[in-house]
Order: C-alpha cells, then structure tokens, then sequence
C-alpha cells in the first residue's frame, strides 16, 4: 500500500487548495454500491487520511439518495499489528471529553465505572463525548419496550441512561474508558500533561482464539488453507524444535547456553521456535532472555524476564544522571516496572514496553522513537506534528521531546525513578559490591491493587491439613 495516498485531512486540503484555489471533491473517492435498505444503488464515499497519534485509516460515507439511508464507519487501513492493544483513560475534566478515540471493527470499548462495554463492531472515529452519547442513544432506542415487558430492567437501564447523559454533558466525572483491540489498531489520543494512573497502554499476545477471530489462526491438521508441503514443513519445523528442547532438565541447563523450544506465533498462530537463554547479572540476579522469530509471517520480539520466587516486598531504585557515563550503566526494566523521570514529565506504564535489558540511554531512545512514531506525522527527531493537532497540544508535545532529547544526550541532570512490584529490575552499579553514591534502593509494601493485577491476591501456595492448597497463613480454601 502506497502511504503517499494517506495524508492528513490538514495536509490534503492544503494541498488541493494550493493547486485550484479552492477545495474540490478529487481526494475523495465515490463508488456506487448496493443499498441494503431498499436493494437500489446508492454512493459509497471513500477518503484516505491519516490521524495524528495514530495511522492510517479509510472513512467511508454511504448515502442512497432512493431511500434516503445513511451509513458510515471506519475502517484501519494499516496491517493487523503483532500484538493486540489495552488503552484506558481516566477522564477527569471536560477538556478530556474531547479527546479523539479510534475504535476499529475487531475492539470493545468500556466504560468501566458503569461496567458498560460496547462489543466489536463497525469502525467508528469519535471523541469520547461522541462516544458516550452514541451508547446512549443505542440504549434509549428500546426503552419504551423495556417499559411494557421488562420494568425493572427499564428502570436500571434508565438510570446508566441518565448517567451516561451526565457525563457526556460533563456533570459525572471521573469517566474511566478502556479500548481492547486484539488488531492492535485502536487509540485513544494522549496527551503531554497526562499524570500517573490517567492514561496506560499496554499490549499482549493475542489467544488462538483472537487469532482465528482475525482470520490469522492456522490450526494444527487443517490443510485447507495450505499445501501439504507446507504443512510438512511446518511439522518438520515444530519437531525440531521439540527435538532441540528434548531430555532438558533444570540440572542440565547451562548459563550463556541458548535452547530451542516449541512455540506457536503469536502473530499467525502457526508453529514457531522461541529461543531462550539464562543469562546471570552480577549483583543481581538470573535473567531469561528470549527471543521469538516467525519464518512465516515474519514476527519478532525479544524479552527479559527474571527468575526465583516472588519477593514479599516491591522495591524503587533511583538513580541520578549526571553524565554520558551514566547512560551507558546497563538497565534491566521489568514488564511489571513503572519507569519516571519526573524532570521530562515522563511516566512509561507497567506492561508498556514488556521487559527490556539495554542500557539507560537505549532505553531512553526506545521510548523516544515509540512515542515520535504514533504523534509525528514522520518518524525520527525534528518531524512536525501533524497540523490536526491543536496548537497548545504541538507545543506541549515539541517541549516534551525537546527535554528529551536533552536527557538522551546527557545535557542535563535528571533522576530516573525504577518502581517495580516485583523487585525484577535493576540498574548497574559502578562501584559494586559497594554502594554507589548516585544509587539508592527502597523495599515497599504493596498495594492491595498491585496485588490483584499481578495475581498474587488469590495465589494458593500451601496445603492444609485435607491437603487443600490455600493461601499463606490460612487453613481454609474459601479463605
């Protein structure tokens, strides 16, 4: 796909105007096409544009001038990502109602404080306002038969109606919405100011299920979409891996020694080896580092992930940048680590990135091109935003990236701030095994909701005296 064709609504009027003078209809496309209300044939209006934080899409417009029906949706023109996407937001002010949300076909939007969830179906690009308003009006569409047959689910459906209408005309805060796309190919737009615990991006392994929901699964036996030499292939593939991983046991595994195993791709559902190796950081701990490479479809990821049992307690790390030698310290950030660095107003959520060991300023760059990739328009340091952002939005984000650059580049001091549930993160030490003086460390109690996202709430690890697993210190299983 050409994306010279997928141009900014800005940029594309800009363009036409500059040519004719004034605006005209040649960047938008017509085709006509059937109407399913009256079975005639209608106009089907079609533009390629490009919306800032995100990429490309297609809006599409059906009117048909026999009947009068009207339609229209979205639809993502980029490729199903390699991972699905969870964003929330927690709207706290009118300003917030505002923001722009892609939602594609395959996502479910929820509004989480009413336990609300509209389920995947047409593309839609709205603001959460637009969005709340529709789910309301969906709900009142059917009220009045709710009266006569159903009461009491009337009278709670009204009163959702009621505080969807109150929020939507900002009067109910704080709305709290999530988007979950297995596509990978919904947003919520973000923005500069956002503070801890307002807006979290995570991303994960699509299920066999999601992927053959997309169309990506190819299930072990079913030749129908593939010869049978690929089949073999694919089976060959997969022995192999097993063979490579056959007759390991704990004692035989080797620190530095890389080991093949069999997997499933999580971008195509189809056999894959993982490679995996046990690394030992001195002052620390053992790591697994691994890595996953699709010959198929052409997935990669790579991830870090520590070993040993679960610490009673979570841990902070500080440390204080005071020069390039600093950024060349090595860093482990866990998938469960929240990363600040409160000089460049700078919050990278736990789940975000996944586990990555580089060093601080390979961690710093990473961050910097994800976040220059989804808000400029081109990719890399000193693009331009895209010209539908706001101009008070522009500067924000053109500060932010300036401050850090700066931190990259070590040309101010700064504090990187490491919170980690899990005590699986660590920065190198330049005077181990003494203390170092830019360093300092602090064991925390976690949260009753750290407790509950990481599993450990409900974690079983003894047996009582009928030989039940229940949780520590307890003798009952209902405890």
């Amino acid at each position: 796909m050409d994306n010279a064709n997928f141009q900014s609504l800005g940029r594309q009027v800009n363009d036409v105007e500059g040519s004719s003078g004034k605006f005209d209809q040649s960047v938008v496309e017509e085709i006509e096409s059937f109407c399913v209300n009256c079975e005639q044939n209608g106009t089907t209006r079609l533009l390629l544009t490009k919306i800032p934080f995100f990429h490309e899409i297609i809006l599409m417009a059906f009117h048909c001038d026999k009947c009068g029906f009207k339609n229209n949706e979205i639809q993502s023109a980029g490729e199903i990502k390699e991972q699905g996407v969870k964003i929330m937001l927690r709207a706290d002010g009118i300003e917030d109602l505002q923001r722009q949300i892609v939602k594609s076909e395959s996502a479910t939007l929820k509004i989480e404080n009413l336990d609300l969830e509209a389920p995947p179906g047409p593309g839609r690009l709205s603001n959460l306002e637009g969005f709340l308003t529709q789910i309301q009006e969906d709900l009142a569409k059917l009220q009045d038969e709710r009266r006569e047959q159903q009461p009491d689910v009337y009278q709670k459906v009204e009163e959702i109606i009621q505080k969807l209408q109150d929020m939507s005309a900002g009067r109910l805060f704080p709305v709290i919405v999530s988007i979950d796309d297995p596509a990978g190919n919904s947003q919520i737009q973000p923005s500069p100011h956002d503070g801890a615990g307002k807006y979290k991006t995570s991303r994960y392994n699509r299920t066999p299920q999601q992927n053959a929901t997309l169309g990506l699964q190819t299930y072990p036996g079913n030749t129908t979409d593939a010869s049978q030499d690929e089949t073999a292939a694919l089976n060959a593939a997969a022995a192999a891996a097993q063979n490579g991983a056959a007759g390991i046991d704990d004692s035989d595994i080797v620190k530095g020694k890389p080991y093949t195993f069999p997997t499933d791709c999580p971008g195509c559902g189809r056999p894959a080896a993982i490679n995996m190796a046990l690394m030992d950081i001195p002052h620390f701990k053992e790591v697994i580092i691994s890595g996953v490479v699709c010959e198929h479809c052409g997935y990669r990821s790579n991830e870090v992930k520590t070993g040993g049992a679960v610490p009673e307690q979570g841990q902070r790390i500080w440390l204080d940048v005071k020069g390039m030698d600093d950024m060349k310290r090595d860093l482990l950030k866990s998938e469960s680590c929240c990363l600040k660095i409160p000089e460049c107003d700078l919050e990278v959520q736990p789940g975000t990135m996944g586990g990555r060991f580089t060093t601080v300023e390979g961690l710093l760059t990473q961050v910097r091109d994800d976040l220059h990739s989804s808000i400029f328009e081109d990719t890399g340091p000193g693009s331009e935003t895209g010209d539908s952002v706001p101009g008070s939005q522009k500067a924000a984000w053109n500060n932010f990236f300036s401050k850090l650059e700066k931190a990259i580049n070590a040309e101010m001091s700064y504090t990187i701030e490491l919170e980690d549930p899990l005590a699986s993160s660590y920065v190198q030490s330049y005077t181990a095994p003494e203390p170092d003086p830019q360093i300092r460390t602090e064991e925390y109690e976690r949260t009753e909701e750290e407790e509950e996202e990481l599993g450990l709430a409900d974690m079983r690890t003894e047996r009582n005296a009928d030989g039940d697993y229940v949780k520590e210190g307890s003798t009952s299983i209902n405890q």
